[in-house]
Formats: C-alpha cells, structure tokens, sequence
C-alpha cells in the first residue's frame, strides 16, 4: 500500500517511509492512496479477536511492507498488562479498552488504562516502539518535536523516554493544562526529554511545530520526526478501539453504533472516520467540542473558521482547547473526493487566517454521507453532566468525557448502541471534579505526590527560530 498526500504534490511512499516524517514535504497530511475494506466474511472473523489479535489484523491492512512476523513481536511488545494492566490478571487483559455499561444501549470505552492515564497511550505506546524499530533497521536517529494541549506531551514523552536513537522536543502553552499534566511532564528527568514551553496557546505551538516542519533543509538536517496526530500511524493505531468497542457491544455485524468523541485536534474522531471507510458499521460519529467551537461551527454551517491565538479560550477541558483542528483536513481531503487541489485551495485559505465555506463549493451536503454531526459543550455543562454521572450512573468522568456524553445524548437514537469515548482519568482534572462533586477524584497508587516532583523545563516565546534554537543545540546529545 502506497500513501499520498492530502495536497497531491508529494511522491506516494510506504507506510514505513511516512513513518517518522509527519507532514508531506507539500505540507500534506499522508492518507492511503485507497482504503482496504474488511468484508461480512472479515468482520465475522474478527469479532472474536483480543486486541492484539485485531490490531494485527488493522495493521497489517495499512502497514503491508512491514512484516507480519514484525508486526506481531511489535503489537505484542506495546499491548501488555504491564503497561496497560491497571491491576488486570492476564486471563482478562486481552480487552485492553473495557466498555463500561451506563445503561442499556450507553457505553463509556475505557482509554484510559495507559501509563499517563489518557486514551493518546492507546497509540503512542505503539508508536514508540515502530519509531525504534525503523530507526534499528535504517541505523539512524531522530528528533521528535511535538506540541500538545495536555495528554500528547505526557504520553509521547513516556512512548519515549529512554529509547535509544530518540529524543523528544515537545512544546506546551505556558498556561491552560492542569497542574497534573504540567507534572507528568516536567517531572521526567530522561536525558532525551527537552519540554519547551511556549509564551502563547496550544495553537501557537502546533504552528511553530508545522513551520519547523515545512522548513525542509532543517527537518533533513536535524532527522526531524512527529508524534502528533499528523502522524498517519498515530490516527491508524487509533482505529483498532474503534472496532474493538464495535464488537463489544453488539452481537452481529449488520448492527451499526454511533460513537460520541470528544474533539480538538479531530484525530481520535478522524481515526472513526478511518475505521468507517475501512468497513466498519458505524452509524454516526458525534463530534464534542468545548467552548472552542470551530468544529461545532464548521458541521452546523459549512464554514471552517479557525480562531486566532488571542481567541482561543481557556476552558475546564483544556485538551480540547484548539482552535485548528490538524486531522480535519485528512477528513475534507475525502469530503472532496480526494480533490487534492481543492484542498490545496481551502488549506491556503486557512494559512492566510481566513475561513472557508464549503456550502460555497458546493461540498457541505456530502457531510450527511460520513455521519458526521455535533455539538457544544460549555463549563456549565460539562459540571452538570460530571454530577449526573455520578449521581445516575455512580461513574466519576473527566471533564473531556462529560464534553463526550454531553453532546452524544443528544444525538442518541432509539435501538443504535452510544458508545462514548473516555478521554482520560478524573484525577488529571482535579479541580474540575472538585467543582463538579465536592471531592478529589481517586487517583492511581504511586502518583499521589506528582506534582511535587522536581521540574525540569525551558520557557521561550512563541518563535520558530528559537526553537530551532534550542533543537540544534541538543539534537546530536
């Protein structure tokens, strides 16, 4: 299987070659050339596998130049109990991601079990050990550089640390992530972690990231490689919970299941939108956005506004406080029929800060055929669905999740499965539960005290040529 870029001037290349790039030198995102479909006979065959046994079997579609054999010791090496067991016998670890049953038909998919306690462990695990095993074969190194809102840093970092040949630059907004985020990060003190935190917002840092990126003489010379969602392995690995949930909470493949995702950078709903075209029966994908309603905004209209900087508002969902949504475009590069040009029209609109309105091109109808929908969720909100939760479900959720839930009832249809997806533990979002219930959230034995932890980070401001700066510094360590 060849991979193309979302703006059609960039060569076709295999799933190992995409690997450790990020963007297509035409400041692309990378999608396949044509999506493999599982048949009934697949699914069938499918809907008794473990997670391992299904992330094989989606891998291996999409990443067909790798070795089964490899695949298999990879898969196996990233999804154990040791990693994400939580206290799990092996006899039931093969779930990985649990349904948890609110009421009939209501689902909450646990992502949650990873070692940052957040559903970005579900694929970054997986990734650190792709990114080592490409970099054993070619005999060579890589630095990383990332941008995160709040789960991508902790979980890429803890993907990675102590990986020989890797090291990791990622970038944070110097406010809006919690205090237990901020110390699952600056606390690691791994020798190949540098956490550069920017005087700006999270969308300041994925532009710095994408300008890094499409600097194509540094990225060569500096081995420059992604762990965002632009990271076509990211959003693949993603779409293995979406059929593990599928088979969980139904009893037949004509059955279909609507999924209700909380939504910022539009990767964890992007890799349901990828699990659709890949053949799994999914009724709608319900897309959750906060106060930071771009993508709320775009499926209600047609328009896709990304907000500037200074707009970007900080919320008690502070994950999902992004303002332009990376993987929306690999979503609009199929909206167009894979019109490269197209996108290549509509993404220079947004490099210049304007909007699009896709009514205008005669597109926004085509929505209804990918089940897309969505809704808003405000603070008040996502207080009172945290309350309701605990009160009529005696579940705890994170304030992302309660985004999830929110919005996904109110798209919730008679005799089709709602599947919310979990987005992390309540105790990274403590103030919030606190708010919401009167109490501290449980939190996981041995992090009790994280965030008195010592901190190691650098702060700068919102500039490429610093970071470039500091990236050079450290790339050879």
């Amino acid at each position: 299987m060849k991979y193309i870029s979302t703006r059609g001037q960039a060569p076709a290349q295999t799933f190992s070659q995409i690997l450790l790039g990020g963007l297509a030198p035409d400041g692309g995102l990378y999608m396949p050339e044509e999506y493999p479909r599982f048949s009934a006979d697949d699914l069938d065959a499918m809907r008794g596998m473990d997670y391992r046994e299904l992330a094989l079997t989606v891998l291996s579609r999409l990443a067909d130049d790798i070795p089964v054999a490899d695949l298999k010791a990879l898969v196996d090496k990233t999804y154990t109990a040791a990693v994400y067991g939580h206290g799990r016998t092996d006899s039931d670890f093969g779930q990985v991601t649990p349904v948890r049953r609110l009421e009939e038909g209501l689902y909450i998919l646990e992502l949650s079990n990873g070692p940052t306690l957040a559903f970005k462990d579900m694929a970054m695990q997986l990734l650190g050990n792709l990114f080592e095993y490409a970099l054993d074969k070619a005999g060579q190194d890589i630095n990383i550089l990332g941008a995160t809102s709040g789960d991508t840093g902790s979980a890429a970092e803890y993907a990675m640390r102590g990986k020989h040949n890797v090291r990791v630059f990622m970038l944070s907004p110097l406010e809006g992530m919690t205090r237990f985020q901020q110390a699952q990060m600056y606390s690691l003190q791994d020798a190949n972690i540098h956490n550069l935190v920017v005087r700006g917002v999270f969308d300041d840092c994925q532009d710095i990231v994408k300008a890094v990126s499409n600097d194509l003489d540094f990225k060569s010379l500096y081995r420059i490689g992604a762990v965002n969602s632009i990271n076509w392995a990211r959003v693949a690995a993603q779409s293995i919970y979406y059929f593990k949930a599928y088979f969980a909470v139904t009893t037949a493949n004509d059955q279909k299941v609507s999924f209700a995702v909380p939504s910022g950078n539009f990767g964890n709903v992007c890799a349901g939108h990828i699990a659709r075209q890949l053949g799994l029966p999914i009724h709608k994908l319900v897309v959750a956005s906060n106060e930071n309603d771009v993508l709320d905004e775009f499926f209600r209209t047609g328009v896709y506004r990304p907000r500037a900087g200074a707009e970007t508002l900080h919320t008690s969902s502070p994950s999902m406080d992004i303002s332009k949504a990376s993987n929306f475009e690999r979503f609009v590069f199929d909206l167009t029929g894979r019109d490269s040009a197209k996108v290549r029209e509509l993404w220079a609109a947004v490099d210049r800060g304007a909007a699009f309105d896709l009514k205008a091109h005669g597109l926004f109808e085509r929505v209804a055929e990918y089940g897309m929908v969505s809704g808003k969720s405000t603070h008040k909100d996502r207080m009172a669905t945290i309350g309701m939760a605990a009160e009529r479900f005696a579940t705890v959720i994170d304030p992302h999740t309660a985004d999830g839930l929110k919005v996904g009832l109110e798209h919730r249809d008679p005799g089709i499965p709602l599947v919310c997806l979990e987005t992390a533990l309540p105790a990274k979002f403590e103030d919030a539960i606190v708010e919401a219930l009167g109490r501290k959230p449980e939190r996981p034995a041995g992090l009790a005290d994280l965030e008195s932890l010592p901190q190691r980070y650098e702060v700068l401001d919102a500039d490429v040529e610093a970071v470039k700066a500091v990236i050079a510094a450290h790339a050879n360590d």
